[in-house]
């Protein structure tokens, strides 16, 4: 039997996550990096074969992003939109093989045009749209509506406990009102806090557009 002791746990990505959180605790609506069931469920989407462009907004620590890797086609593009610098350097860091960018989610369309992008196949997100005012929500749900068209699809996720909120509530009823199909899975209670997906699919032709609404 070997006498060499256990290798030490990465724990950079706790200090990250930490250090974000304290740089702007307003942006970063988690208590807890997303556990590997809530990953797995939000990475569902990424299609396994193809050329698919999946991206990702707000992947903090990349416990999705890990997942996303998993899953998706050798000749898919995987890309990590993250706001945060230190975050950002970090999963460029930890995923060597993602396309990693520092910005904002708020101007993904931009975003993806300056790296040639011009239809993705799915969004996550681990934004945290509860922290969000009406416009933010509905700016960039609207970038999100522009870059999968009608053909691709959209998941986030949220705490359970948050559904009371009125910014909850109100990010529920505009997914409704963007999407035709909306789809709320079941919690995830080995999470924490406890959470469930939203899977949506199929914007509504009719709808108004969401970055130009005239009730913000």
């Amino acid at each position: 039997m070997s006498s060499e002791p256990a290798p030490a746990p990465d724990t950079s990505g706790w200090r990250e996550f930490l250090g974000a959180w304290v740089r702007n605790p307003a942006r970063v609506g988690a208590v807890w990096p997303s556990s590997q069931r809530l990953s797995a469920k939000l990475a569902r989407v990424a299609p396994g074969h193809g050329s698919p462009v999946v991206v990702e907004l707000g992947p903090g620590t990349g416990a999705v992003t890990a997942q996303v890797a998993r899953r998706l086609s050798p000749q898919g593009r995987h890309l990590a939109v993250e706001l945060d610098p230190g975050m950002a350097s970090y999963l460029e860091r930890s995923h060597p093989g993602v396309e990693v960018v520092n910005g904002d989610a708020r101007k993904l369309g931009e975003l993806l045009a300056e790296r040639r992008i011009e239809h993705v196949d799915a969004v996550i997100s681990g934004l945290p749209w509860s922290l969000f005012d009406r416009e933010t929500q509905r700016e960039i749900l609207g970038q999100v509506v522009d870059v999968i068209g009608d053909t691709g699809v959209f998941t986030t996720f949220a705490y359970s406990h948050t559904l009371p909120i009125p910014s909850a509530r109100r990010f529920k009823a505009t997914l409704h009102e963007v999407f035709d199909e909306v789809v709320m899975t079941r919690t995830v209670w080995r999470n924490v806090p406890p959470a469930f997906c939203f899977l949506c699919r199929r914007p509504r032709p009719d709808r108004s557009s969401p970055r130009n609404d005239p009730r913000r």
